[in-house]
């Protein structure tokens, strides 16, 4: 899957190496700002919600 995960909050690609199943419903973590993410749509950019503000 070659996907792209931009942080709503400090527009760093998020590295998803560490969710190597993305789907729909997951929490992700920037780990550049510590902002939680559930990803709500899959696609060449994966758009989510923020769940929470992180750090």
């Amino acid at each position: 899957m070659n996907t792209k995960l931009i942080c709503p909050e400090c527009k760093n690609e998020v590295d998803l190496v560490k969710y190597p199943n993305l789907a729909v419903g997951m929490v992700v973590e920037c780990n550049h700002c510590g902002m939680t993410l559930a990803v709500k749509e899959l696609g060449p950019e994966v758009k989510t919600e923020i769940v929470d503000e992180g750090k």
